[in-house]
């Protein structure tokens, strides 16, 4: 079997251009005049104003006009007609100046919004709401150590910056961090088979479309592994000293997704594979429905794994996730892929993060 053996409509490059769908404008930064009257402007959000403040997000003008109504003095929005587009910027005003008084300062103003009855209630409005905060790092591709948000020291010297919840922060483009697991199995020279969810019909976000084995958001506290242990425990009921000996983390994917309504969400996701072992009982990897996330698993063999995600039938960024597992299996390659090199260097994209 070659990766363009199934049958349906969609290519691999399909899938990518699906998911990592957005480019920075050509004149992003550039040295004229500020300005916020196009809809498309995106404006770095910095910590503070000093020029060597790490970019943390881009912010669309309509989020800037709300920010400016702000009137807890927690911001910074100079004018733009004072300076050239190259270096305005938005940042916290310069008292806030640790992650847990950034935090405090998100986490009023998301609430303030959830509340209004009116601010983008589609997005973070009290049926969006997730009540999970996400940690949101001054340098996407650096260091993403486990922060506790209870800890007395409030230290501003690591890369991670303050935390956000996670329905807000497509609102503020910051970069998200999730974990994808793929569990399979291939004994006896037979096909590979893959352990594949669908996902509830009620879930907020893509319901009752395909998923990864198991995938979820990490969120602020907890590492990558530990979150794709917890959720391997919450969504598929593995035991936790399974995923641990056996989980393998093999990579990440990043991609800059752009929504149907224009937000930026640029995501970096940790993958992760588990083979069953021929030598250990099989049923210890079978996943089962626990937390309501999931409405059922199916083992399939690759070959219709394949052909579901180019009927388009996955969530976008599991299909990804699935992608680069074919690569890495030898499945998807130059000789069976006109479009391989595209693919790959797509699926490990840096968001064009140095022009931020």
């Amino acid at each position: 079997m070659t990766a363009n053996s199934a049958s349906g409509n969609l290519t691999f490059l399909d899938l990518v251009n699906a998911c990592d769908n957005f480019r920075l404008p050509a004149n992003h930064r550039a040295d004229v005049p500020a300005s916020l009257s196009t809809q498309d402007t995106l404006v770095p959000w910095t910590l503070t104003q000093s020029p060597d403040s790490p970019v943390v997000g881009l912010l669309k003008s309509e989020i800037i006009e709300l920010l400016r109504e702000e009137g807890d003095g927690a911001w910074v929005i100079p004018d733009p007609a004072s300076m050239p587009r190259s270096t305005y910027r938005v940042s916290f005003h310069s008292s806030i100046d640790a992650p847990a008084k950034r935090t405090d300062v998100m986490r009023k103003l998301c609430e303030r919004w959830r509340d209004s009855g009116t601010i983008y209630q589609d997005i973070i409005g009290p049926k969006k709401w997730r009540n999970e905060m996400y940690p949101v790092y001054r340098n996407p591709f650096g260091v993403h150590r486990a922060h506790d948000p209870k800890a007395v020291d409030d230290s501003d010297d690591g890369n991670y910056a303050f935390e956000l919840e996670r329905s807000a922060c497509a609102l503020f483009g910051v970069v998200t961090y999730g974990v994808h697991m793929t569990i399979y199995q291939q004994t006896n020279g037979n096909e590979m088979q893959i352990w594949v969810p669908t996902r509830s019909r009620t879930k907020q976000t893509w319901p009752g479309y395909l998923d990864n084995s198991v995938a979820g958001g990490i969120p602020s506290g907890m590492s990558a592994f530990d979150s794709l242990v917890k959720e391997a425990a919450e969504e598929a009921s593995i035991d936790e000293g399974i995923t641990r000996k056996y989980a393998r983390c093999v990579g990440s994917i990043s991609y800059y997704l752009q929504t149907s309504a224009g937000w930026l969400q640029p995501e970096v996701q940790y993958v992760y594979d588990m083979k069953i072992p021929n030598d250990v009982d099989p049923t210890l990897f079978q996943p089962k429905p626990a937390d309501g996330e999931v409405e059922s698993f199916d083992l399939l063999p690759l070959s219709v794994v394949i052909d579901k995600m180019k009927q388009g039938l996955f969530k976008a960024n599991c299909a990804l996730a699935l992608i680069d597992f074919l690569i890495r299996h030898g499945y998807l390659t130059p000789d069976n892929d006109p479009d391989f090199m595209e693919i790959v260097t797509r699926v490990h994209g840096r968001f064009h993060f140095d022009r931020w």
